[in-house]
């Protein structure tokens, strides 16, 4: 049996990471080279926590989990961090999301709306992390 792994740990990025270039060819990524990072809000234990992703020509360069403020990025997600829980396990889209005002976005929104099939594929990806959130 797998081991569980808090979510947000680094053990949890650490497995993200090789779980997402081994799932997520460069193909499927469409040779994408991209930065967003999520801000969780309300987090358990108080603080807000991020995560952050940054893809070079369709490969993960960078996962990033950590504690204040992301990263630079060209997309900038915020939510509450339960929202975020039910996105990493498929429970809800990130178009659904977006488009309910549940998350909060700086970027490009068209783009984003056609990067949010993406988003998906890398949620179902961690979803597979056995996670206590």
């Amino acid at each position: 049996m797998e081991k569980t792994v808090a979510y947000l740990s680094q053990e949890w990025r650490d497995d993200a990471e090789k779980r997402l270039n081994a799932e997520i060819t460069p193909q499927k990524m469409k040779g994408l080279t991209t930065s967003v990072a999520y801000v969780y809000v309300g987090c358990p234990g108080g603080k807000d926590k991020y995560l952050y992703f940054k893809t070079e020509n369709g490969t993960f360069a960078q996962v990033l989990v950590g504690d204040g403020e992301p990263p630079q990025a060209d997309f900038r997600v915020t939510g509450a961090y339960n929202l975020f829980a039910d996105l990493s396990q498929g429970k809800i889209s990130s178009q659904r999301a977006l488009m309910s005002g549940k998350l909060r976005l700086k970027g490009n929104m068209v783009k984003a709306l056609k990067l949010a099939s993406l988003a998906d594929r890398i949620n179902k990806v961690l979803a597979k992390i056995p996670t206590k959130y």
